[in-house]
């Protein structure tokens, strides 16, 4: 469950310009907030089905558009790349050769 409370929450960053006001909302108050359905039911006056159904349809929105741009999948392959050239760093002096190929590999994500 964590892992996909982290996942939701990276893909929410990525893309929450291109959902609705209210999506953002109840994706907000549900992953970073912790409220739970029935609050933001509470909240807005609304059922915790309606709720449910909006947090589900904004999951697989969010989904589907990680599924085309992929930032996210980017941004992790980014952000491994950087630890292997860091960990290479530490190491002791890595050949000219390892560290081109590690920028090339950088710049294809972009």
């Amino acid at each position: 469950m964590l892992e996909k409370t982290t996942r939701m929450n990276y893909l929410y960053d990525f893309y929450q310009s291109l959902l609705t006001p209210k999506q953002r909302s109840y994706m907000s108050l549900y992953y970073l907030d912790d409220f739970s359905l029935g609050e933001i039911a509470e909240e807005y006056d609304v059922s915790r089905q309606a709720v449910y159904d909006n947090i589900k349809r904004t999951e697989a929105m969010l989904e589907e558009y990680e599924e085309k741009l992929l930032l996210f999948h980017k941004f992790q392959e980014r952000s491994k790349l950087i630890a292997d050239i860091k960990k290479m760093l530490q190491e002791g002096s890595p050949s000219r050769d390892a560290l081109k190929e590690a920028v090339a590999e950088l710049e294809k994500l972009d």
